[in-house]
């Protein structure tokens, strides 16, 4: 009775074995998921983030299409269609610099290439005003290029890269769904500045061509309004500290790495402005924090010509290394621009000496971002903000 038990089950099992799907990585995708996983082959399972905190952004997979043949021009070329006030990434790297104006990459939001010999991705996300510049690394005998996945989290850009499929963080440059996840990006120090102060600091540097093969109106604003402190960020529903309103511009600086304690502060650009030059130290590194006028936002009128004035901002490192050892310094504002009180030297928005005893000599630069409150609110909820008061 139980050999004929088993012979009558057998069948039944082999169908039940059958009809079990093989679970796939689009399995770990929880169905209140708000994005699609339709056309990816990205390991979802593989994952530091939860994945119900990315939400489609509206256009699909390079919908917003990278750059990965830029082409350049030269500066009196560019003069044509920049005008003075318009902002600018400028990314120097290996004896090279190079300039890409806001009015295109607002199109394109990534732009793969190779600066000094090094491969990069430079990046811009709209919604978060943040300007990112990246080393490409190279995978498995592979060189990583990156673009838009069409997906947002806590509204930043979350891109792909076309190797390995992972998605990263745009504003942090972290792996976090995929094959590589957990992979950290080198982030470049960049300046996101005027065009009148980018020519005038690199007057032989190549600036990215409109000619981008794409048909896009340049130079116009399609987030018109967008960075009105009024306003609410688009698709952000994460925490917002409550020191500054949600579209609050800062400049937020990390130091330390995996080896150090990191520590993260925020300054407020309206307490930069009225200070102009800050002198501070974080995590045990001094630092020069700097504001300057003349710099236009990407986000508020419909023409970037049109728009207001929200300044430019510079951190470097407060001890200078030359030939003769090393000397700690110490900044204010100055009718001419920024001045140190130990010589007298006169120092530019780039970390560089024009005049006095010190001219010639530059300040190392320190990677920072240029984001809205949230964007730092968000990424960054440990992080303190600098008060005149200190």
């Amino acid at each position: 009775m139980r050999l004929a038990l088993l012979l009558l089950l057998a069948p039944f099992a082999v169908a039940c074995a059958q009809e079990t799907p093989t679970p796939t990585a689009q399995d770990c995708v929880p169905p209140e998921a708000a994005f699609t996983t339709a056309g990816w082959t990205t390991d979802f399972c593989e994952r530091i983030v939860d994945l119900t905190s990315i939400r489609s952004g509206g256009p699909p997979r390079d919908g917003i299409p990278p750059l990965d043949a830029p082409t350049f021009v030269p500066i009196d070329e560019a003069e044509a269609w920049l005008s003075d006030a318009e902002p600018v990434i400028v990314l120097e790297l290996g004896g090279a610099t190079v300039l890409y104006p806001l009015q295109i990459l607002t199109w394109h939001e990534i732009v793969n290439d190779t600066v000094g010999g090094t491969p990069v991705s430079v990046t811009y996300c709209p919604l978060c005003n943040a300007a990112v510049a990246f080393e490409r690394p190279e995978v498995d005998g592979e060189r990583l290029t990156f673009g838009t996945t069409g997906n947002l989290r806590y509204s930043d850009l979350v891109m792909w890269d076309r190797q390995t499929e992972t998605w990263w963080q745009q504003f942090t440059g972290t792996a976090i769904v995929g094959d590589l996840t957990g992979t950290q990006l080198t982030i470049l120090p960049t300046a996101l500045v005027s065009w009148a102060k980018a020519r005038a600091a690199h007057p032989d540097a190549p600036v990215l061509s409109r000619n981008t093969g794409f048909d896009r109106p340049y130079g116009r604003n399609p987030y018109v309004g967008y960075d009105d402190e009024g306003r609410d960020p688009f698709l952000y529903d994460g925490e917002v500290g409550p020191q500054l309103p949600a579209m609050a511009r800062i400049a937020g600086v990390i130091v330390g790495d995996s080896d150090e304690t990191e520590a993260a502060r925020a300054y407020a650009f309206r307490d930069l402005a009225a200070a102009r030059v800050v002198n501070d130290t974080l995590g045990g590194v001094p630092l020069l924090v700097v504001w300057q006028p003349g710099t236009a936002s990407a986000l508020d009128a419909e023409a970037l010509a049109d728009s207001r004035d929200v300044g430019a901002t510079g951190v470097f490192r407060r001890t200078l290394t030359t030939d003769d050892g090393s000397q700690m310094l110490t900044f204010e504002a100055a009718l001419d621009g920024i001045v140190d009180a130990e010589t007298g030297s006169t120092w530019t928005l780039f970390g560089e000496a024009l005049a006095g005893p010190l001219a010639g000599q530059q300040l190392d630069r320190v990677a920072h971002h240029d984001v809205f409150w949230f964007v730092w609110s968000a990424f960054q909820p440990e992080g303190d903000l600098w008060t005149p008061e200190r």
